[in-house]
């Protein structure tokens, strides 16, 4: 799939087609046409069937490998130990989908109903929709270009019968493409609570997070915080800690410092946590004592709180500071 220009105008600009960023562009003509500023119906009908939704969580990762899913995983099963709560988690990680496999469910299958998609239920407050519930075998590929991941995860938010929901919890893949556009597109219009970023230490990882960060900024979505996964390791015999991932620039904080954004906590590693995710286990109910657990439940009632409606408005909004280069999600997203 081509490149969107760095400056493109949109294509619901006077200049669509038109500026100087447009030279080039494999989607010039159509963008000049007109014919791109034409609305996806789908938004509505999303917008419709999102009024059952009363919180919209998306996570997020620059860089693959670092916990996104696991995070995701476990976020949807502490909201759900109030029985009270129901909680939905989305899988749009179209061709890495693991989360069938994190939450046990690997094997089962989607059934439809007259009012859409039936999600795969984990318990009877917590629902789950994955591309891997689609698939005749969990090492099928998926081979798919951009507009047919954007076709499955419009399908997910329009045809999937969630029901009455307090939390949609959406995994997504790393990056910045395709999936994060159309799903930021498609909830543009239903009010997204916000997106936690995962990161680990070390500078490799945080380069990509920065781009994630600018990511957020320039489609106006707001920053939840930041998770530090794999901080340190405390061996279990001698208690001494050992830095796995040295955080050679400082760190997630060090960052979120200069960035201005909160840093929701730090997850140290635990080799428990890999051996649940494998078992389709939640590592906070298989070991209530760990660290890591502690930190997961001090950043999941962070993020509660943040999402909690008492809370101020200009509170909420204002962790995203004003950046330059804003664009529109929907209009790049057309574009692409």
């Amino acid at each position: 799939m081509e490149e969107t220009p760095h400056n493109c105008p949109g294509t619901g600009s006077a200049q669509a087609g038109r500026g100087a960023a447009c030279q080039g562009c494999p989607n010039q003509r159509l963008c000049a046409s007109g014919a791109g500023e034409a609305p996806d119906p789908a938004i509505e009908e999303i917008k419709e069937k999102m009024k059952t939704v009363k919180h919209k969580i998306l996570v997020l990762s620059g860089k693959g490998g670092v916990g996104k899913s696991t995070f995701s995983a476990h976020l949807a099963h502490a909201l759900a130990e109030d029985e009270n709560t129901q909680v939905a988690l989305l899988d749009i990680d179209i061709c890495g989908p693991s989360i069938p496999k994190i939450m046990g469910l690997e094997g089962e299958q989607v059934h439809q109903s007259g009012s859409g998609w039936s999600p795969v239920f984990l318990e009877d407050n917590l629902g789950v929709m994955s591309v891997g519930f689609l698939l005749s075998s969990p090492d099928d590929a998926v081979i798919w270009r951009g507009p047919k991941k954007n076709g499955m995860i419009k399908q997910f938010l329009r045809d999937v019968d969630w029901g009455e929901v307090d939390y949609l919890i959406v995994d997504t893949p790393p990056g910045t493409s395709d999936e994060h556009l159309s799903v930021v597109q498609y909830l543009a219009a239903t009010h997204i609570d916000g997106a936690v970023i995962i990161t680990t230490p070390q500078e490799v990882s945080l380069q990509d997070v920065r781009k994630e960060i600018s990511f957020c900024h320039k489609v106006k979505l707001p920053i939840i915080g930041v998770v530090e996964n794999m901080s340190g390791f405390v061996c279990p015999k001698c208690k001494k800690e050992s830095q796995i991932f040295p955080p050679t620039t400082g760190g997630a904080e060090a960052m979120c410092q200069d960035l201005k954004i909160p840093l929701l906590g730090k997850v140290p590693l635990d080799p428990h946590i890999g051996k649940s995710c494998d078992e389709g286990r939640s590592f906070l109910v298989d070991a209530p004592d760990s660290p890591a657990t502690v930190a997961y439940r001090s950043i999941i009632q962070r993020i509660q709180e943040y999402c909690s409606p008492h809370r101020p408005k200009e509170e909420r909004t204002s962790l995203v500071p004003e950046t330059r280069g804003d664009m529109d999600a929907s209009s790049t997203a057309s574009a692409s």
